[in-house]
């Protein structure tokens, strides 16, 4: 099943959302992380992605992969991942492959999603888990799982210290990449309470 909603086929996204829509179970988690980039031009850093202005953006200033790093102080349940990105105004600049990584530390990171996205432009919904929490009936799915085998699926989240997510490749060959936002969401702490409440 594709992540996007207008996505073809699994690992392949294309199109984009206009709007953002976020599930009331999921909040934004990456507020309470330290976030750093492998290169970027002046003026075209960290803060551009953590901004809420689509007109402003990451610039990649070095060689591929050009990487975005999310880390924690603590493990974290992360559930989605969703960039803005252009390729009507950024071109060559769009990223094409991207690969996201998640571990402990830079010493141990594991790719646990890899995606190729064909002429985005919009909201990227990208799921850490095997279903796609934006999907209602998947939802209840898992959570009917999840009661009968007495235990909650640790396939809904990825529970880490750091994300990493990797630009491989853009879109014409381009070498720097523009990322107009990330955003990073995992399940409230009342929907995991309530979800082994339930199992009581």
């Amino acid at each position: 099943m594709a992540e996007s909603s207008e996505g073809e086929e699994e690992g392949k996204l294309t199109g984009g959302d206009q709007q953002l829509v976020v599930d009331d179970d999921l909040h934004e988690m990456a507020k309470k992380a330290a976030w750093s980039v492998s290169s970027c031009k002046p003026g075209n850093g960290i803060l551009s992605l953590r901004d809420d202005n689509l007109d402003t953006y990451w610039q990649s200033d070095g060689a591929q992969p050009d990487v975005v790093n999310i880390q924690f102080q603590k493990k974290v349940k992360l559930q989605l991942v969703v960039l803005y990105v252009d390729f009507k105004l950024d071109e060559s600049y769009t990223p094409s492959k991207i690969s996201i990584r998640a571990g402990d530390g830079f010493h141990n990171l594991k790719e646990i999603k890899a995606v190729e996205l064909v002429k985005p432009t919009g909201w990227v919904y990208i799921s850490l888990s095997g279903s796609d929490p934006r999907n209602i009936l998947e939802k209840r799915l898992v959570r009917y799982i999840e009661i009968k085998h007495g235990h909650m699926s640790m396939e809904t989240f990825v529970n880490t210290f750091m994300l990493q997510i990797a630009v491989l490749s853009n879109h014409l060959n381009g070498r720097d990449t523009h990322v107009r936002q990330i955003k990073v969401y995992g399940p409230r702490r009342s929907l995991l309470q309530s979800s082994f409440l339930t199992l009581l």
